[in-house]
């Protein structure tokens, strides 16, 4: 397997409105003209979990986790998360299994940050395509809060490359405030 540098994965259910934020996400940066170092992923509802199989501390230097997080702010709000800001339960997945302390084992090695978006709703276990309006609004500012965390320049990045397939994002199954 190739380890990538740079790993920006995108978690969460798009079965349940906002909580599909991170792979809308991943699926937008699709179009992008990305560095060889840099892997985007769609990592779903189960991605945290598989994130730390597409990681190696002697290759890997930065992860970045895009995913909702209720944090009180308006809806469409973005913040910067580190390890260190998530007390112990407080990330979990659809399973409830603590995803800080895995996080914490890594952060020493690998740069950790989770840029965490507002929902406005997340309808589980209720059915429901689509985010909310905020929620779609936050995407282009999402994308360049991710850009600007893994140092590469916007401007290059939106010149998409004539011909380019989309689904180049791997996909593995499946929280600055602005």
């Amino acid at each position: 397997m190739l380890y990538s540098e740079i790993v920006v994965a995108g978690c969460g259910n798009p079965l349940f409105a906002d909580d599909g934020f991170g792979p809308a996400v991943i699926e937008e940066m699709e179009n992008l003209s990305l560095p060889d170092n840099v892997t985007i992923i769609d990592a779903g509802l189960g991605g945290p979990h598989f994130i730390f199989t597409l990681l190696d501390p002697e290759v890997t230097k930065k992860l970045v986790i895009v995913d909702i997080a209720d944090y009180g702010a308006a809806p469409g709000s973005i913040t910067k998360l580190r390890v260190e800001d998530l007390p112990p339960g407080a990330y979990r997945d659809a399973h409830s299994w603590d995803l800080a302390e895995p996080l914490q084992r890594i952060k020493d090695r690998i740069d950790v940050t989770i840029i965490g978006v507002q929902p406005a709703r997340v309808t589980a276990p209720e059915f429901e395509l689509g985010l909310s309006e905020e929620l779609k609004k936050a995407i282009p500012k999402t994308i360049r809060v991710i850009l600007e965390t893994i140092g590469v320049d916007y401007g290059t990045t939106i010149n998409v490359q004539e011909g380019r397939q989309p689904g180049t994002a791997k996909s593995c199954g499946s929280p600055e405030s602005s």
